[in-house]
Order: structure tokens, then sequence, then C-alpha cells
């Protein structure tokens, strides 16, 4: 369906506020990033977050393999619909002045699905590298595509900002919440990593245990380090003012990344996470200076 078929009314202002007071109250560093945009462009990342979420929700919330899967097949025919000018749902409803204005891409939605799909259709333990590598394009580097199409830069170089931080940031997701996956029965470390350091099982608890899983976690973070260093080798080549955002959650994750390099997996039940005033400091930094 092509991006010309998009059509309808905008989404009523008590729809947007309520997408952005959900935005707000899930208390991440997303929202006071998305703040510095103008009021159209941060509905539209607003716009994203919810539908990231819905469609998260459908691969993290209790329910059978039936209803996750025609939950996911649900959205895919929402978007099918969206592009059509046929969207329903209040969520796809707010994401049609996005797709509009700013051109985003179905495939780009789809991808999202496909990856929330991937942790639906079974507990993710111990992927293969490639395999994690697709995981994080889908649900990370694909809104970082429809993100960075928000900001203002449609050009390669911006493609490249959303393909490196968004495995950077998915990355540093996984790294900090082993404990968490391992409660819900998932692994996202790769099974290459695991094997290469003498940890032959999938199963969260055994692996948490290990003596190895520090030597694991940092061979990770090497690889997440590449993709932090690519990423901002990429946006030097964007719009500076544009990439604000990005750069805003580069330097946030980054922060965390930092604290659990530093704190080297020792006891990875320990909660690490950035201050809030320091994320506040760096939301001011990047986007002011």
């Amino acid at each position: 369906m092509s991006q010309a078929a998009v059509s309808g009314e905008d989404v009523g202002a008590d729809a947007a506020a309520a997408i952005e007071d959900r935005v707000k109250a899930a208390g991440t560093s997303f929202y006071w990033a998305m703040r510095i945009l103008p009021p159209p462009r941060r509905a539209a990342m607003f716009a994203i977050y919810a539908f990231s979420r819905e469609v998260d929700d459908i691969a993290d919330e209790p329910g059978t393999l039936t209803e996750k899967r025609d939950g996911l097949a649900a959205w895919r025919e929402e978007i099918d619909a969206l592009y059509a000018g046929r969207a329903t749902n209040p969520v796809s409803r707010a994401l049609l002045p996005a797709i509009r204005n700013y051109a985003l891409r179905r495939q780009d939605f789809i991808a999202i699905i496909d990856g929330m799909e991937m942790d639906a259709v079974a507990d993710i333990r111990a992927p293969s590298l490639a395999e994690l590598d697709l995981y994080c394009a889908r649900v990370a580097s694909a809104v970082g595509h429809l993100s960075v199409r928000i900001f203002g830069d449609a050009s390669p170089a911006a493609d490249r900002v959303a393909e490196s931080l968004g495995r950077a940031l998915q990355l540093t997701n996984i790294l900090r919440d082993i404990a968490e996956d391992a409660e819900r029965g998932r692994l996202y470390l790769p099974r290459d990593l695991l094997e290469m350091h003498g940890i032959h099982s999938d199963d969260p608890a055994t692996v948490m245990r290990h003596p190895a899983l520090p030597a694991v976690c940092r061979d990770l973070a090497r690889i997440a380090e590449g993709h932090y260093k690519a990423a901002t080798a990429a946006m030097r080549q964007c719009s500076r003012r544009a990439m604000r955002p990005a750069a805003i959650m580069q330097a946030v994750y980054r922060a965390t990344f930092d604290r659990l390099v530093k704190a080297d997996w020792q006891d990875v039940t320990k909660p690490i996470r950035t201050p809030t005033p320091v994320k506040l400091w760096l939301v001011l930094r990047h986007g002011l200076f």
C-alpha cells in the first residue's frame, strides 16, 4: 500500500493528551528527550511510543501463544488499514498525521511487530549472535528509522544512526536486565558467547550463577560499544538540530552502560540505574547546547 493512500482526520486532542500522559507516567528518559521537539513532532514520537507499548504488551503479558499471535496479527491488519486511511484504533489514528507529515515507512512498523513476535512465540533463550542482531534490528533499530524521520533527517546517515544506536540501546537494556529477563524465563545473552566461555546451558538461573557470566557480558558490551561508536560517527554527518533527541537518548543510555561496565556484572541482581538528576543534566546538556 502506498504512502499516498494515508488520509483521515487527525487524532483528537483528548486522545493525544491521553497518549502523552501514558508516556509521562512510564517515567522514562524518553519523555524528557522528546519534550525538546516542536509539538507536532513530539506528538508523533509519543504515538510511536504508544504503538510500541501496545505490541510489546501483547508479547510480554500473560496469554496463550494463539492469543499473542492473534493480537499481533490484528496489529498487522491495523497497520494495513492505517496506510489505506481506514485506521480505527485510537493509537493507530494517532499515527496518521505522523505518517502523512514525515513519510514513515510501513516496513518499519511491521519489523517492530515481527520483533515482538520473536518474544511472543517462545521465551528467547540464548539466541545465536545473528538471531540477537535480527531481534535488535526489529525491536529497536526499526523504531530508530521511524524516529529519525520524525526528528527531521531522513538521510542515509540518519538511517545509519538508527541502525547502530538502536542496537546499542537494546544491548544496553539486555546487559542491564539480565535478572529481570530471567524471571520471565528469558535469556538474551548469545549462545556463541556463552559457549565460548564454557557455559553450555540456556537456563537463565543456571547462567546467572555461572562464574563466567561477567566475561560473557564484557564481550557483549564490546559489541555494544562498537555500535555506540558507529552511531556517534554517523550522527556527525546528520543535522545536529534534528539529532538532538537521539543525542540525549544516547547520552542517557551511555551513562547506564558505563555504570554496568564499571560494576562488571559481579551481581546482576543488583539494579544499575542512572540517577534522575544525572539524566536531567544530560537532557539539558544535549538538548540545549
